[in-house]
């Protein structure tokens, strides 16, 4: 008998089991799309929000993008009562048309946005207003306090804070903060059920960033390169500031500027970092590649004579002069840089060979991206060897048929500065969370390009082409200054042939010369009138070299005598 109510107890137990299983079968697979979509119908949608991205700091900890609180609009239009009044009075406090307000009001949307992150006085206007349906959410919105300063290295964000550009964009997903997302749910008569509760602002899990960039410095670089290319009317300018040594960026600037806390009312085109997405016929700042490849080689001596033809030399079928008409007959290789003699750096490549040339403008890094991280980077233009021909050969060594980026020759330059290795350039120096550091960024050392002896050789000749050459414009009073100067003629692809009226006028060099602290180049991109590099860009190169060294407290030469002797 207790066997047969075990068995009719298990009997039910097991039918219980079954069925069970087959309700949720049901309702699980049978009818999961309707009752999903009926769920669906008693929600109002989600509103998401955007807190705590990261704040962007310069090495020194000053503030170059941080973030404001501020509120945004949205409506509920199963709330509005009134919806032509709503809409007027909402057209007319956000600036917004009225058409397009009536029609977000009159939807059958479960909530819709109005605008976000809107100003203040805005905000208080509408809400004294009090008008059905119309509610605020508080939001961040990105900030950047120093407005232009950095701009196309910072970059900006969108309105989801998502980053769009510059340093913004690389490092999204360590900037990017938290999003919360909240429901509004109603009844089956529309009637909201659940109230908005604030949102808390909270920072977890995003990372602040520090730069390599230094403020003083990088204004220093805008505001001198600004009143340049204002100067001579030109299209565009740009300089870059980079300690030798470690590869770290001090200053990027570019210019025209734009304002990153209203990017929209700039052109695009002054939203790009030219100095790592763009490149250029760098012209005879490139005569320095050449001398170092044949020094290193053993093929050449800096005091070795070269025949410049008197300014008039035929290459295959094409005639080549030097610049200004100069008739050079022979000069050094220390003369050559320094009068920059497009026939004497010829003379140096063909003696240095096609094969050896190629080699040393890869190991320079010319072809290949600088390793920088910024969003576009370019690599430039170098050609297979296989593809050169004798012109070729010639007209490399003097800047032509070969594309660089500003930041590519301000590396390369730099190897030539700090012993002979070339380094990583670099505009990252940390990663932090409540003001402590996380993650330090190293320098990065590619590859040896050439030997110690070959640098102090170069800085030699490098020094000679500013005090009695080409560069005199760029000396700094105290300093030893070793650089070159540059004046390309612009590459027209329309018409396939060299520009006889537009230039990229630039200067590259490096300061103190025998112990460097900083190189800097300066590049402006057709200047009106005078286009020399010699006159446009070397002033430029000199005034952020003297006030940046002062900031630095770089001691001049008299300085570190006098400490030496106390010493």
């Amino acid at each position: 008998m207790v066997k047969v109510r075990l068995l009719f107890i298990s009997s039910l137990l097991l039918l219980f089991a079954i069925s069970l299983i087959v309700r949720l079968a049901d309702l699980q697979i049978v009818q999961h799309e309707s009752l999903l979509a009926k769920s669906e119908k008693q929600s109002q949608g989600t509103l998401k929000t955007h807190f705590g991205r990261g704040t962007i700091f310069d090495r020194n900890g000053n503030e170059l993008a941080t973030n404001l609180e501020v509120e945004s609009v949205f409506v509920v239009p199963q709330e509005v009562r009134d919806r032509k009044y709503t809409s007027r009075v909402l057209a007319s406090v956000l600036n917004r048309n009225y058409d397009r307000v009536y029609k977000e009001v009159s939807s059958k949307k479960q909530f819709t946005w109005i605008k976000r992150k809107v100003p203040a006085d805005e905000i208080m206007h509408l809400k004294k207003s009090t008008l059905s349906g119309v509610h605020f959410r508080s939001e961040q919105k990105r900030f950047y306090p120093k407005r232009e300063l950095a701009a196309n290295v910072i970059g900006f964000v969108g309105t989801d804070d998502l980053g769009l550009a510059g340093i913004e964009h690389t490092f999204q997903e360590k900037l990017k903060g938290v999003v919360y997302s909240q429901s509004i749910e109603q009844d089956g008569k529309g009637r909201k059920i659940q109230a908005l509760s604030n949102l808390s602002r909270s920072s977890l899990g995003n990372y602040d960033l520090m730069l390599t960039l230094d403020e003083v410095i990088q204004f220093t670089a805008e505001h001198h390169l600004k009143k340049q290319v204002d100067k001579y009317k030109a299209d565009s300018g740009m300089a870059v500031v980079m300690d030798p040594y470690s590869g770290e960026i001090y200053a990027m600037a570019n210019v025209p500027q734009f304002n990153p806390n209203n990017f929209n009312a700039f052109p695009e085109e002054t939203w790009k970092n030219n100095a790592v997405v763009s490149s250029y016929e760098p012209g005879s700042i490139f005569k320095p590649i050449v001398a170092a490849a044949a020094i290193d080689t053993g093929i050449a001596r800096p005091d070795e004579e070269f025949f410049c033809e008197n300014g008039s030399f035929k290459v295959g079928k094409n005639k080549i002069g030097e610049a200004e008409n100069h008739k050079f007959g022979f000069l050094t290789m220390k003369e050559i840089i320094a009068k920059s003699s497009n026939i004497g750096v010829i003379k140096i490549a063909q003696k240095l060979g096609k094969n050896s040339f190629y080699e040393y403008i890869q190991k320079f890094g010319f072809g290949e991206k600088s390793g920088v991280r910024l969003p576009g980077v370019s690599s430039g233009l170098l050609r297979k060897r296989g593809g050169w021909t004798d012109y070729s050969l010639a007209s490399i060594s003097f800047g032509h048929e070969i594309a660089v980026t500003p930041l590519q020759m301000v590396a390369a330059l730099s190897a030539i500065a700090n012993g002979g290795t070339l380094m990583e350039p670099h505009i990252t120096k940390a990663l932090m969370r409540d003001g402590k550091i996380v993650k330090q960024i190293k320098p990065k050392k590619i590859r040896r390009v050439i030997s110690k002896k070959t640098s102090q050789q170069m800085m030699e000749i490098l020094k000679f082409v500013v005090k009695n050459g080409t560069g005199k414009n760029a000396a700094v009073e105290g300093f030893d200054v070793a650089g070159k100067t540059g004046t390309a003629q612009k590459f027209i692809t329309r018409t396939q042939s060299y520009s006889k009226t537009e230039f990229v006028s630039s200067f590259i060099g490096y300061a103190p010369a025998d112990a460097p602290r900083l190189v800097i180049l300066v590049m402006i991109d057709n200047p009106k009138g005078v286009h020399w590099g010699s006159v446009v860009a070397a002033p430029v190169f000199r005034e952020i070299a003297k006030k940046s060294l002062r900031y630095l407290n770089v001691p001049s030469s008299e300085e570190r005598v006098f400490i030496l002797d106390r010493a």
